[in-house]
């Protein structure tokens, strides 16, 4: 079988990353600018972005740059990077998508800003949470375009701690500040997925 030099993982690593920083990066100065309205970080959620900081980018570059930990590399077979490629890609325009609809409504932590809007449309009209969907198709990416046991996954797994840990507590800080509007946006969409049914179905 067909094995692909680890140089093309390396790249692969690279390109996501910098497209991941090339479409926040406006998007974060602008946000930055807006004052801070609630906000409900706390120790744990600053662990959690300490660890999906290092899942999600030290791990991978340390693997880029250092070649370690190399004792964990496997070969990397096309099929297995093709397909990485693909959903990295399918989740940097997801990332590019979520960042376009919500404009300043959003932030990297638990907050909400002044005049924060409950977005609805877009890629938010049947799915809450596409930022988080976005950061998990990467994640699958990079576990497949990666070919080490270790620095593969760790997008995967320090995010997805994250996810499980922070959404119900998003989800609550959302129906505190919006109420009823929330519940019913809740009804009509799912977390990462649209639910099967549409809001119309019986």
């Amino acid at each position: 079988m067909t094995v692909l030099p680890t140089s093309l993982g390396r790249i692969a690593v690279v390109l996501n990353l910098l497209t991941y920083v090339l479409i926040r990066w406006p998007h974060g100065n602008r946000w930055k600018t807006v004052t801070v309205a609630d906000d409900r970080q706390g120790r744990l959620e600053f662990a959690l972005l300490v660890g999906a900081t290092l899942g999600t980018t030290m791990i991978p570059l340390t693997w880029v740059v250092l070649a370690f930990p190399s004792f964990a590399n496997y070969p990397l077979h096309p099929i297995v990077f093709g397909a990485g490629v693909v959903f990295a890609v399918l989740g940097n325009w997801v990332f590019y998508r979520t960042h376009a609809d919500l404009g300043l409504n959003w932030s990297v932590t638990l907050q909400l800003r002044d005049g924060h809007e409950l977005v609805t449309n877009g890629i938010y009209r049947r799915i809450r949470h596409p930022m988080y969907l976005a950061m998990f198709l990467q994640g699958i990416g990079q576990a497949l375009f990666l070919p080490n046991w270790i620095a593969g996954p760790a997008w995967l797994m320090s995010f997805g701690l994250l996810y499980l840990l922070r959404v119900g507590k998003e989800e609550r800080m959302m129906q505190d500040q919006f109420g009823d509007e929330y519940t019913a946006y809740m009804k009509q969409s799912g977390r990462l997925l649209p639910p099967l049914k549409k809001p119309d179905d019986q």
